[in-house]
Order: structure tokens, then sequence, then C-alpha cells
């Protein structure tokens, strides 16, 4: 019995130690955020395909008041962090509350169209059962709500 704790104990350290490495490639590139890999744990509004595919969120009031009530709707979440904003752009961080696996949120905002683009993915596995999906659409609704 203390062989299979151990071995349990070791894989989740293994686990929290591939959740907590820092993603690359992350950012906006000729006005693009990064692609979604082939695997179903990302979604984008970019992405053509529909496995990945989103639609982005529209706003009506200004970039910079659209920008503070998104920073507002993200922190008002558990276990998120935002890494970077800048203008147009906003870097967060979701840690899952059991295996502490951490998923990248990037948003690109448009002024001229006044939409939001963004993107969510996993930093590692395959699937991840919907969650990065559901979490866009639950704070496209909050984003709505306010």
């Amino acid at each position: 019995m203390s062989r299979e704790i151990t071995m349990l104990l070791a894989a989740s350290m293994v686990l929290a130690g591939f959740s907590a490495a820092k993603a690359d490639g992350l950012g906006v590139k000729d006005g693009q955020l990064a692609r979604c890999p082939s695997s179903p744990n990302c979604v984008s509004t970019q992405a053509a395909d529909s496995k990945h595919s989103i639609e982005p969120m529209k706003y009506t009031s200004t970039q910079d008041a659209a920008m503070k009530k998104l920073i507002a709707v993200i922190n008002s979440m558990p276990r998120t962090r935002i890494v970077k904003t800048s203008d147009d752009y906003l870097h967060a961080e979701f840690t899952s509350a059991v295996f502490r696996f951490v998923d990248d949120v990037e948003f690109l905002f448009n002024d001229s169209d006044k939409t939001i683009q963004f993107r969510s993915a996993s930093r590692v596995g395959h699937s991840d059962f919907g969650v990065n999906r559901k979490r866009m659409e639950n704070i496209r609704q909050r984003f709505l709500a306010m």
C-alpha cells in the first residue's frame, strides 16, 4: 500500500511541476494570437477549424472601459492571475483547483470593430473535457452582464 501512495505522490509532484512551467509562444504576432495546437484543449476566436473555433466578444464602450470591465470579470473568478496587460492585450493564468494545472488565456482588443479576440489553452495534457470552452463562455456571459 505504501508503494502505491509513494507512486501517487511522485506522479502528483511531476504533474505540478509541468503545470508550473511557463508557456512559450504567447502574445500577439502580426495582429494574431498563437494558433491552437492539434489537441482539443484549446479554443480561439481566430481558429479556422470547428474543434477550436469560438465566437469573439463584442463591446460598445471605449476600449479602455472594456479592458477595465474584463479585468474586473477575471479578478472575480477563483484562482486567476493577470500576467500582462497593454493597451490592447491581456494575458491571464487560470489554475485548476485539484491538480493545479495552468491554462493561459489571452485577449486582443480591436477598437475599430469593437471586438475582443481571445485564446484559451491548457499548458499540458491532451483533453481538457471542454473546460477552456466553458470558461470562455462563462467569461463572455459575465462580461455582457456587467
